[in-house]
């Protein structure tokens, strides 16, 4: 028999290291303050007190991006799906009133192609830099035999902090304001009920989209660059409102929509109550809702609908203007009011006006 070798079983190892080399610079461009050593090592170490925390506690969040990936394998589009994922776990540690620290990456093929593979690291490194977190390092794994040619699969691990006594959710009660970020899109959740959508409607990505796809879309994109835009990072803004003393919570809408993830925030006996006509919904939600015959309750519970972000404030007014003084435009789309009981659960009332959603 000939001698065999791990290349001719479908690993190349030369490919894996040649591609640590080509995302370096990428990753030393998100490099902060707290950060030792670099790529290469068996392990990321930070310091936290260089970071200038006193008595931090850390926050840990993982995530992935779900079968939006199938969209980016079938388009071939791997560019921004990098930024999906370090969105889905960086958000998840603001609402908790902590600044993201670092992140890691874990990307598994059955062949290594460097070039998307470098492409969808740099994504991955740009996500990071617009969060102000160090990309310290990650596994690229090849698995022929358990992956298909040509798919892959990406997870995300993100660390943060903050100081003993700053974590969110803290002090909300009825009179609160609810304040909406909108999304960019669908970002990365609910894509299995997407892609059968887009399957039973005879949809083609690579058309121009079915609906009017103003809302930030770019002249001329294809429905497939419409689905695969970037879910949001919210670091900066909200990071923004709870230094500055105004922010009592915050809920990253994610799978659940609104209903599933805003009551996650508030304490026992409050509701939050919602007006769903306080805010512009996109027109791709109103398409996915017409084309999939889908029920204005199973729209909210699987997508955001077009909030990505709320947060829970005393004072709307300052909010908004800090707010604005980002560049962020946000909206005041309900209260927060006291439950029957105090001893109920948290929960959220929304009712949209017939036609909502057409």
């Amino acid at each position: 028999m000939a001698s065999l070798t791990y290349r001719a079983a479908g690993v190349d190892i030369a490919a894996g290291e040649a591609l640590v080399e080509a995302i370096k610079p990428a990753a030393a461009a998100t490099r902060r303050a707290g950060v030792l050593g670099g790529l290469g090592g068996f392990g990321a170490l930070f310091d936290l007190r260089a970071a200038g925390y006193v008595d931090p506690i850390l926050v840990a969040s993982t995530d992935g991006v779900g079968t939006k990936l199938k969209l980016a394998i079938e388009t071939g589009r791997q560019d921004g799906i990098g930024i999906d994922l370090v969105a889905m776990c960086v958000n998840d540690l603001v609402v908790q009133g902590a600044e993201p620290l670092f992140f890691l990456d874990y990307f598994a093929t059955s062949r290594l192609e460097a070039d998307a593979a470098a492409r969808l690291i740099a994504g991955i490194a740009q996500g990071c830099a617009e969060s102000g977190c160090a990309l310290v390092g990650g596994e690229t794994a090849e698995m022929p035999g358990l992956y298909a040619p040509g798919d892959y699969d990406l997870a995300g691990f993100a660390v943060g902090a903050a100081e003993r006594g700053h974590l969110l959710p803290s002090g909300v009660m009825p009179g609160d304001a609810v304040i909406g970020l909108p999304a960019s899109g669908v970002h990365a959740n609910g894509f299995s009920l997407v892609r059968r959508i887009i399957a039973e409607s005879g949809a083609r990505l690579d058309a121009p989209p079915p609906f009017d796809a103003g809302d930030g879309a770019r002249t001329g994109a294809t429905l497939g660059e419409v689905l695969l835009t970037p879910t949001r990072l919210y670091v900066k803004p909200v990071l923004a409102l709870h230094r500055a003393g105004l922010l009592k919570a915050a809920a990253h809408i994610t799978g659940g929509g609104l209903p599933g993830n805003l009551p996650r925030v508030l304490p026992a006996g409050t509701i939050a109550a919602l007006d769903a006509g306080a805010w512009h919904v996109p027109a791709l939600f109103r398409w996915l809702a017409a084309a999939g015959s889908v029920s204005v309750d199973e729209m909210l519970r699987v997508f955001n609908c077009g909030i990505g972000m709320v947060v829970i404030v005393a004072d709307a007014d300052a909010a908004l203007a800090g707010l604005a003084a980002l560049g962020e435009t946000g909206a005041v789309i309900g209260r927060i009011e006291a439950a029957p009981d105090a001893g109920l659960p948290a929960a959220l009332a929304i009712a949209p006006p017939p036609g909502w959603l057409a």
